[in-house]
């Protein structure tokens, strides 16, 4: 192998561990790099595969009958230039870094799995200082870790734009941040780079792409030097002004192609409509502006212009742009090229630059921006400052309160140091300023805490959303972000707020909507993420569902607002520009999500307001039993917080190891509280609640009360003392919310709900019917999996079963019976009730669990008083909630055919001189009721019950009846060990709606 030999004879007499690098560098080079094993032209072919696009051919044409003397010669020069370049970018002066190896591509990615970084030209204590600052500013990350790799390749065109570094075994996607068009097609060595394996999903397609910390290496071999295209187009020497461009564009010469010379204004983002992706940028001169329009195979500028960069493109045509009110654009050609760094008085300098960078005989970093060209820093940040009178505010003549204001463009430039939600597209730049990419296409590379950005054209927004940072910065098609400096820590940590696949945009651009209302969204979708899906390290990833729940509550809860249809040309061209983020809405009682476990939280003090100045006697007292009542909206009374509030959670039946049985219980994944729940009779009045479809829905409470009722046994002193838990010889409480069926929202509604819907017939409009429609939506956008914590599973409809339609008539309270048999065999106490019930029909069997489908023909049997006594005990009394007098109801025993299990046994029983002989039935654990309403009753069997009268305290006491119903206040409460003198009165009371028995519970101590 002479060429080996002569390659290392040019480096002299070297030791053994650098003469076997320097053959490791040869070996790569002959392998990856050179002509021989397919060179540029194969990695062409190999970017142009992997781009999608098809492969037409070499980037230059290869000689193939050279010799293969002149190919080892190829491959020896083109080694010696790839040492001296490291030995010039090394921190070694007197030796070669032998730690470092050089790395194909493919070799990368398959081997490299954690996120780097490699610089060949630090030191060891360069980089700890390097690393120090980055994990100083930025406290709770780490830095990159640092790899001693070499990388070299060519600079080529990929998908979309991209850059991609290529060599012969594959090709990386490259960020950079402001590149220069003469590296494209460029053989380069890589000394500082950052290397990131994936996203922080690790969903990324495309596994891993580079980040260009410095400016690449150059490489000149002379079978290099036909890689870079030269000069083309109209020429420099012809470039127009700004100002000259603008009367091309109002009259256009038909095959006419021109060169214009400006300053970037503005860079509009990268888009992709209907297969097609194109983007614009603007030059700009004193007051005149000119789009260009950019598409095709020239997309890769689109990281090489920066606003405040002066540039000079070349070969444009005039065009039409439809759909932008007829005006003209000027379009690149296939023969267009970009120069930056341009200024009319220096345009044979240029030229003479190029020609000497495409001939090889420059230094080797040809282009470096110059002082002059490199674009100016955005204005500072004191933009930022809140102005009233600027920012306009309307008063909304529909809400109180409500202002609408309008929005300022100024341009910031800052560091990312939080990622609030990825899929979302919301971060916090300098810990103080929210930005809002929602209104842009998602970007290939995702911003990492540690970025510096720029800003130009976004709009300022102060206080859109009271649950982010006052001030926000977002983004629109007229606006662009730039990364200046890459972010020295790893990925950003794993996104539980929003899913990283963007499902809250995605849905922003089918429904456009005011800022406000989707940085609002983006919030409860965080919040729904931390009350319904548990939360643990081997947790999957957040579901979709809850970002399409947050969408639709926010959409049930807003007034219709918006802008109307994009018009994506007008907002990136117009001038004066115009867009959706123009105006905003200031709301400060928007609504605010609490969890379950966070509202129990929100207890009030010990005393009632005014009680600091009772006695020792009188403090115990008022202590003994306690009751207040908060509700959720402000406006109408005690107020739990200052903005209204909001809860999302499954309604179920209680457990068997709840607090209290009488109520259902709201859930979510944080905790459950129980739910005293009414609904509105047809004379306009409130009732009990009784439709078993509620349970396994989940619901959003719009408005509720929250109970707090509190039981203490005490010695203090004075009232000073109340800090101090040792007066507390005993204390225990309870916590319910009331509310009505009218303020709950269904967001995902169970089976049997689906079918109450269907046969109730949901008017137009209301949020039963979308409720249905939402449930209906394709399987990936299903609302289940971890939101649907139902009590009663769902398996059981395939199941065989025998039914009974039964219709109750009264029914007793909760309380405390000897069954005869406790837990664990022994003899004890449980909570159980009864109810009597009239029989509509007969045993039916089942193939499978009717649930609450329409009545059928067979399960109603002859008119006929027979009446059954049904007994709840233990799990069973769990149904006391929903089962209301006058209301029908399907009783189901699943896994069995036998009809004999609903049949009641007849055992007399014996009180005084009257003999009642209704038959009586132990209701088992595992059955279940189903209401029927009256749509789903036969015409028959429905009769109209009027409900008994209700009488006031003073009614009662004058009244001879033995079953009454009454409703009063509250004005005292006896304590169950009132005879030992340990009673307690209430001086608060709270309203009761007798008809039902109330019973204290068991009470644990806190």
């Amino acid at each position: 192998m002479g060429s080996l030999q002569v390659f290392l004879d040019r480096f002299g007499p070297s030791s053994q561990a650098e003469s076997g690098w320097l053959q490791n560098l040869f070996t790569f080079v002959h392998q990856h790099l050179s002509p021989c094993a397919g060179g540029p032209a194969h990695c062409a072919a190999v970017d142009q595969s992997a781009a999608g696009e098809p492969i037409c051919g070499p980037a230059h044409s290869i000689n193939q009958s050279a010799s293969g003397a002149s190919c080892d010669q190829g491959v020896c020069e083109l080694s010696v230039c790839v040492v001296e370049k490291i030995q010039e970018q090394s921190c070694l002066s007197s030796s070669r870094p032998v730690s470092y190896r050089p790395l194909s591509v493919s070799e990368l990615l398959s081997q490299q799995h954690l996120a780097c970084v490699s610089n060949l030209s630090w030191s060891t204590n360069q980089h700890r200082a390097w690393a120090g600052e980055a994990e100083l500013s930025l406290p709770g990350q780490r830095a990159l870790p640092r790899v001693s790799l070499l990388l070299i390749g060519w600079l080529r065109e990929g998908r979309g734009g991209e850059w991609r570094l290529a060599d012969g075994s594959g090709s990386v996607r490259c960020e950079l941040t402001c590149p220069s068009p003469l590296w494209m097609n460029r053989l380069v060595f890589l000394p500082h780079w950052n290397y990131i394996p994936h996203d922080a999903s690790g969903r990324d397609q495309e596994r891993g792409h580079l980040e260009l910390i410095g400016s690449p290496e150059l490489l000149r071999p002379r079978a290099e030097q036909g890689l870079a295209a030269g000069p083309g187009g109209a020429g420099l020497d012809g470039a127009l002004s700004v100002r000259e461009a603008a009367g091309v564009l109002r009259n256009r010469v038909r095959g006419q192609r021109v060169s214009v010379v400006g300053q970037v204004g503005s860079v509009r983002p990268l888009l992709e409509v209907a297969g097609s992706s194109f983007f614009f940028f603007c030059l700009v001169e004193d007051e005149q502006t000119v789009p260009v329009l950019v598409k095709d195979s020239n997309l890769w500028w689109s990281q090489c212009v920066c606003v405040g960069l002066r540039v000079c493109v070349t070969a444009l045509r005039v065009c039409v742009l439809r759909g932008w009110r007829g005006n003209n654009v000027l379009c690149v050609t296939d023969r267009s090229q970009i120069h930056t760094g341009y200024t009319q008085h220096h345009t044979h300098t240029l030229k003479q630059t190029l020609e000497h960078t495409l001939s090889g005989t420059t230094h080797s970093q040809p282009h470096t921006h110059s002082e002059e060209s490199e674009p100016p820093p955005p204005s500072p940040d004191d933009h930022l400052q809140m102005d009233q009178e600027e920012a306009e505010p309307e008063e909304d003549p529909v809400q109180s309160g409500v202002r609408i204001k309008r929005s300022r463009v100024i341009s910031y430039q800052g560091t990312v140091t939080e990622v609030v939600s990825e899929g979302a597209g919301l971060y916090v730049l300098d810990r103080k300023v929210g930005l809002c990419l929602a209104y842009q296409p998602p970007g290939r590379r995702k911003l990492r805490p540690g970025d510096q950005v720029e800003l130009h054209h976004v709009h300022f927004l102060y206080r859109p959303c009271p649950d982010l940072p006052p001030s926000m910065l977002c983004c629109c098609l007229g606006s662009s972000l730039r990364v200046t400096a890459f972010s020295r820590v790893g990925g950003a940590s794993c996104d539980r707020s929003c899913p990283g696949d963007g499902v809250l945009p995605r849905l922003l651009l089918q429904n456009n909507r005011g800022v406000d209302q989707y940085l609002w969204t983006c919030h409860l979708a965080s919040q729904l993420a931390h009350s319904l899906v548990p939360a643990g390290p081997h947790h999957p990833p957040l579901p979709q569902c809850v970002c399409l729940l947050s969408w639709k509550l926010s959409e049930t809860l807003w007034t219709p607002r918006g802008p109307g249809p994009r018009d994506i040309y007008s907002e990136m061209l117009d001038q004066p520009h115009s867009c959706p983020l123009d105006q905003y809405q200031v709301d400060p009682c928007v609504p605010q999500l609490l969890s379950v476990s966070e509202l129990l939280q929100s207890l009030s003090s010990l005393l009632p307001p005014g009680g600091s100045g009772l006695s020792r006697s009188q403090v115990n007292s008022a202590l003994s039993w306690s009751c207040r009542t908060l509700t959720s909206d402000p406006g109408t009374g005690d107020g739990l917080r200052p903005r209204p509030l909001l809860l999302v959670g499954v309604l179920q039946l209680p457990s068997e190891r709840s607090e209290f049985r009488q109520t259902l219980q709201l859930r979510d994944a944080t905790a459950a509280v129980g739910c005293v729940a009414t609904e509105t009779r047809e004379d306009g009045g409130q009732r009990a609640a009784f439709n078993t479809a509620w349970i396994g829905s989940l619901v959003c409470v719009r408005r509720f009360a929250m109970v707090t009722e509190r039981f203490l046994q005490s010695e203090f002193p004075s009232c000073q003392h109340l800090d101090q838990d040792r007066f507390i010889s005993h204390r225990s409480g309870r916590v319910y919310l009331q509310f009505s069926l009218d303020h709950l929202v269904i967001l995902c509604p169970s089976v049997t709900m689906v079918t109450h819907l269907r046969m109730k017939g949901a008017e137009p409009g209301s949020d039963e019917e979308e409720s249905s429609a939402m449930k209906k939506r394709r399987p990936d956008e299903a609302v289940s999996s971890s939101v649907t914590m139902t009590t009663l599973p769902e398996g059981g409809a395939s199941l065989p079963c025998v039914t009974m339609v039964i219709k109750v008539e009264s029914k007793g309270g909760v309380a405390w019976r000897n069954t005869g048999m406790g837990r664990d065999g022994e003899a004890g106490l449980e909570l159980g009730f009864s109810a009597t019930a009239l029989l509509i029909g007969p045993v039916v069997s089942w193939g499978r669990d009717p649930r609450n489908e329409p009545m059928m023909e067979r399960e109603a049997g002859p008119e006929r008083e027979e009446k059954v006594l049904l007994v709840f005990s233990g799990v069973a009394a769990r149904w006391f909630p929903v089962l209301q007098p006058s209301s029908v109801y399907r009783l189901t025993a699943l896994n069995t055919q036998d009809p004999s299990v609903l049949i009641g046994s007849s055992v007399p029983g014996q009180r005084g001189a009257e003999l009642h002989s209704d038959s009586s039935l132990q209701v088992r654990s595992d059955w279940r009721f189903h209401t029927l309403t009256r749509p789903l009753l036969l015409l028959h069997t429905w009769t109209q019950t009027p409900p008994p009268p209700v009488l006031t305290v003073s009614q009662v006491l004058d009244c001879r009846s033995e079953v009454v119903s009454f409703q009063g206040r509250i004005s005292e409460r006896v304590g169950l060990m009132a005879r030992k003198g340990r009673a307690g009165h209430a001086h608060t009371g709270r309203h009761a709606h007798s008809g039902r028995h109330t019973h204290p519970g068991r009470h644990t101590p806190r």
